[in-house]
C-alpha cells in the first residue's frame, strides 16, 4: 500500500477507472479517492467505461464520471490511472487500451483473486484478497495518505463496503468492516438513504419481472442447483436495467436446498453475462475463468458466446461434478 500512495504523492495528473457495467464497490472506491485526492489538490478525473446503474446515482455520479463510450477520442493522458474492483483488464475494454497509451503507470487496486487463466496486473498493483471489499482498500489509502475523511468520502466508503458485504454478510471473518463503518457513521451520510438504494426501492414493474423470472427456474442434481435465463429485452420492458439481475440470482440463493445458481442474462444473440453463486465449500471461480471470466471463490461470471443449450449443459455438468464432490 506505501509504495501506491507514494505514486499518487509523486503523480498530479491522475484517472480512476472501475471495471465495465460497475457496481457499489468499485464505484464507491474510485468516489471516495477523487473526493480524497482533490483535498490535496490533485488533477483528478473518473473515467468509467460505460454507464452508471440507476441504483447508485444518488451518489451524484452523473456530475463527476465521464464515459468512454460516449466519448472515445477523450484526453486519456495521465500521469497515473487506479482501476477499482477488478485486477483484469479485459473487463476495461476498449478502455483499457487507450489507457495504456496515454497513462505513464496503471495500477490496480482490488480483492478478488488472481487469474490462474487470463491477464496479469503489474508488479506495482495491490490486491489482498483478505479484503471483503474494495471500498476497504480505498479507505486504507485515503489514511495512508493522510487524508481526512468527510461526508462525501465517508459515504462513496460506506456505499462501497455495505454493497460487497450484502449489508456486512459477507466480511470474511474479520471485524474489518465493521470497524470502518463504524468509523463512517460518524459523519453524515444519510446510511438509510445509502440501504435504501442499495438493497430498496422495488417497484411494481420489477416485483412482477421477478415473480415471472422465478416460475422459469430450472432446477438440477435434486434441487441443488439453479439456472435461469434472463433476456434484457424482457428486463428492458419490465423498466428495470440489466444490474438489476443481480437481484434475481441473491433472491435465487436464499432457497434452503441450493448449493449453487446460475443466471445467464441475454446481451445479445447467442451473447450472455454469465453470474454463478455458491454456497458453503463449493467452488465456482474455476468454471467463470475456464469462459474467460474470473471474481471470487463464490462468486463470478464471465461474458460468454455460444447458443444457450450448448452453454447450459456444459455449465451444468460442471456444477453437477463439483457438487457431487461436496455432498
Amino acid at each position: 500500500m506505501t509504495n501506491i500512495t507514494d505514486l499518487i504523492r509523486k503523480s498530479q495528473k491522475i484517472i480512476l477507472s472501475t471495471h465495465r457495467q460497475c457496481d457499489g464497490d468499485g464505484l464507491g472506491a474510485e468516489l471516495s479517492l477523487y473526493y480524497a485526492l482533490r483535498k490535496i489538490k490533485k488533477d483528478v478525473r473518473i473515467i468509467n467505461v460505460d454507464s452508471t446503474p440507476r441504483k447508485y446515482r444518488f451518489l451524484g455520479t452523473d456530475k463527476i464520471i465521464a464515459l468512454f463510450q460516449n466519448n472515445p477520442a477523450m484526453d486519456l493522458a495521465a500521469d497515473l490511472c487506479l482501476i477499482f474492483d477488478t485486477n483484469d483488464e479485459r473487463l476495461l475494454e476498449p478502455l483499457y487500451s487507450g489507457l495504456k497509451k496515454h497513462v505513464s503507470q496503471i495500477v490496480f487496486i482490488d480483492h478478488h483473486p488472481l487469474l490462474q487463466k487470463g491477464p496479469q496486473p503489474g508488479s506495482s498493483s495491490f490486491i489482498d484478497t483478505s479484503a471483503a471489499s474494495t471500498g476497504e482498500l480505498a479507505y486504507r489509502m485515503i489514511k495512508d495518505l493522510g487524508i481526512e475523511l468527510d461526508s462525501e468520502i465517508a459515504r462513496a466508503l460506506y456505499t462501497s463496503i455495505t454493497f460487497d458485504t450484502q449489508l456486512y454478510r459477507y466480511i470474511r471473518n474479520s471485524p474489518e468492516s465493521h470497524l470502518i463503518a463504524a468509523e463512517l457513521l460518524k459523519y453524515e451520510i444519510h446510511p438509510q438513504e445509502v440501504h435504501r438504494a442499495l438493497f430498496g426501492n422495488q417497484t411494481v414493474q420489477k416485483m412482477a419481472f421477478l415473480a415471472k423470472a422465478l416460475g422459469q427456474i430450472e432446477y438440477f442434481c435434486h434441487g441443488q442447483l439453479a439456472v435461469l435465463r434472463l433476456s434484457d429485452a424482457d428486463l428492458i420492458s419490465h423498466n428495470m436495467e440489466p444490474d438489476e439481475a443481480r437481484d434475481v440470482i441473491d433472491m435465487i440463493m436464499n432457497i434452503e436446498t441450493l448449493e449453487a445458481a446460475v443466471i445467464f442474462r441475454e446481451d445479445a444473440e447467442n451473447e450472455y453475462k454469465l453470474s454463478i453463486r455458491s454456497k458453503s465449500k463449493l467452488e465456482v471461480l474455476s468454471i467463470a475463468e475456464s469462459f474467460g471470466g474470473g471474481g471470487h471463490t463464490h462468486a463470478s461470471g464471465a461474458f460468454i458466446k455460444g447458443t444457450y443449450i450448448e452453454l447450459k449443459d456444459r455449465i451444468v455438468k460442471d456444477l453437477t461434478k463439483k457438487i457431487s464432490q461436496i455432498t
